[in-house]
């Protein structure tokens, strides 16, 4: 006796039973007896599996390729939007070497970009090789937020500058500090103005001088010593020649050019400069001419006088020396 497979519904079945108890088939001198075939293994459930991994790996795939995908469009549109403002030529070609594939929009509008800026770069070396403050200004007016505009802006200021000192005239330092109230040189202008101005004489500065020489001599004339030493520094610096005389002794001896009752009076012939000091309180010196003569214009021929002398800063008088004329003068 042996097992067979059921012909109808493959169920196993002795080869010696009349039916197949299964479906009922004959069995029996029906069947020839054959060996048992080996049971096969269903293999439904490995494809299904392997489907399932196959669609499970390609999601994964999918979602590491949208990220990818994702981050390098975020880092390239990052790069983009950087370059795309960028005043510097080493930055827009890198984006285009680095972004070979980018749209064509992008790359279309970083070189446009690029161009720009080296037209820019070629339009400034220009200008500053120019050393024109007109071409200086043009740049500026065609490129208003351009990297170099406070290069550009100092070199204006230096060109004013330049231009103020060369004139070295009040309204030269003026202009420039209207120009510049911010500028670089705006206190060295305020300083220069200053020094002008303590060279310039002024009529208050004018009459104090003259009322000074005209105290001097009338305090002579009067025999007033108390009143003509008021007039000179302690020390004069020079006096008729002399060093380092005292004022006493310029009293003394300008007393004693009254002894023939001849009278001093000053011609208006003052030529005064200012001279500034350290101190920013000027010194003047001074030249005139001076008349020695009887009060009464009864001397034909009156000693004339050059008087050089200089007014210290506190209004007092440290030099002076008097030079008689000849008789051809």
């Amino acid at each position: 006796m042996a097992l067979i497979n059921c012909p109808e519904c493959g169920h196993q079945v002795s080869d010696k039973a009349p039916t197949c108890p299964s479906c009922g088939v004959e069995i029996a001198g029906k069947i020839t007896s054959q060996p048992t075939p080996p049971v096969k293994k269903k293999k439904k459930k490995y494809w299904i599996l392997l489907l399932v991994s196959f669609l499970i790996a390609a999601a994964i795939c999918g979602v590491f390729y949208y990220f990818y995908y994702t981050a390098k469009s975020e880092k390239e549109t990052e790069a983009y939007n950087y370059a795309i403002t960028s005043e510097d030529p080493l930055v827009l070609q890198s984006f285009l070497d680095t972004y070979r594939d980018a749209d064509d929009a992008r790359r279309d509008s970083i070189k446009t970009r690029l161009a720009a800026v080296q037209q820019a770069a070629r339009d400034w070396n220009d200008a500053s090789a120019s050393r024109s403050k007109t071409m200086i200004q043009e740049y500026l007016e065609k490129y208003p937020n351009s990297p170099h505009k406070g290069e550009a802006l100092n070199k204006i200021d230096s060109i004013d500058w330049a231009k103020a000192k060369h004139l070295d005239t009040e309204e030269a330092y003026k202009e420039y500090a209207r120009e510049h109230p911010n500028g670089a040189h705006v206190e060295d202008a305020g300083e220069s103005l200053k020094n002008m101005r303590m060279k310039e004489l002024q009529p208050d500065e004018i009459t104090i001088v003259q009322n000074l020489f005209r105290r001097f001599f009338q305090s002579v004339n009067n025999e007033d010593d108390a009143t003509l030493r008021t007039t000179l520094a302690e020390v004069l610096q020079s006096f008729q020649g002399e060093k380092n005389v005292s004022a006493d002794r310029v009293v003394s001896r300008m007393s004693a050019t009254n002894r023939d009752e001849k009278k001093w009076h000053v011609m208006g012939d003052y030529q005064i400069q200012k001279k500034p000091t350290e101190t920013e309180v000027p010194e003047y010196d001074v030249t005139f001419t001076a008349i020695h003569s009887d009060p009464y214009g009864q001397t034909k021929n009156p000693s004339k006088y050059h008087v050089e002398a200089k007014v210290n800063s506190e209004g007092l008088i440290v030099e002076l020396n008097m030079s008689k004329f000849s008789a051809a003068n």
